[in-house]
């Protein structure tokens, strides 16, 4: 365990400088910002609005950027970047000498890009409330503030998060054993596109590909709408979710015993 954690403030000290690391917090950052100003620019029209309606446009306005295409394409790249560290620097053999097991190095390079996508999201619901608030402040007739979806915002990015992993294990594994920019990342970006394809045109089982699960799980995301009770129910289990944690557990694992057996240059 020690080695563990020793091994994940090494990544965070070599990363933190780098655009894997700031992309977790710009992106969600940017996104927001930019949607707060087009809400605040076109509030006349939009003062009519119910509150609990306009917290859907807002946020729905930010997952149609992020949750279908935006957020594999991150996930790539942050599996892509944490191990480039490593494949920049040619120090993977030097890294693995260590008197640190080969498992506590691995699980600790994974666990950090893992770490890097689940603050990407947290800041997205973070931001999504903060700015949809300010909005209530600086634009009054919008009224924000008349509801709250905290709660469905985290359930929200919650199943994003989970529906991401399966596509986390993989890329990260490929990133791992290929140095080269156009091999993971070119096999990624083929596979995103392959996923949204598939899940835009209601494939059946498009829920066992792990590059449609966020396109997935977005469209079966809300199981019931009260709009006369003002209320909005999150369905987060869907079929998607499960196979996503499946496959990142057993790629995960997999990709540990070829590490093992591969001569890491």
């Amino acid at each position: 365990m020690k080695g563990f954690i020793l091994s994940f403030r090494s990544e965070f000290f070599k990363s933190r400088k780098t655009l894997g690391f700031w992309s977790a917090i710009l992106l969600p950052l940017l996104i927001c910002l930019l949607l707060f100003i087009g809400f605040y620019i076109k509030s006349e029209k939009l003062a009519g609005m119910a509150p609990m309606m306009l917290w859907m446009q807002f946020a729905g306005a930010i997952l149609k950027v992020m949750g279908s295409l935006l957020l594999p394409i991150y996930v790539i790249f942050i599996a892509y970047s944490v191990n480039n560290i490593e494949h920049r620097a040619d120090t993977w053999k030097s890294l693995f000498s260590l008197p640190v097991s080969r498992w506590a190095v691995y699980g600790a390079k994974y666990f950090y890009a893992l770490f890097l996508v689940f603050l990407c999201l947290a800041l997205f619901v973070l931001f999504t409330i903060s700015f949809g608030n300010l909005l209530s402040v600086v634009a009054p007739q919008l009224r924000f503030d008349n509801y709250h979806m905290e709660k469905e915002l985290i359930l929200v990015y919650f199943k994003l998060f989970l529906s991401s992993l399966g596509i986390l294990s993989i890329q990260f594994l490929l990133s791992l054993l290929w140095a080269d920019f156009l091999k993971p990342m070119g096999i990624g970006f083929v596979c995103t596109i392959a996923g949204v394809i598939l899940a835009s045109h209601n494939w059946e089982y498009s829920y066992l590909f792990p590059y449609a699960h966020p396109t997935v799980a977005i469209a079966t995301m809300i199981s019931r709408s009260n709009q006369a009770m003002g209320k909005l129910q999150i369905d987060v289990f869907t079929k998607d979710v499960p196979v996503s944690i499946i496959i990142s557990i057993l790629v995960f694992i997999g990709g540990y015993f070829i590490v093992l057996k591969k001569s890491v240059k």
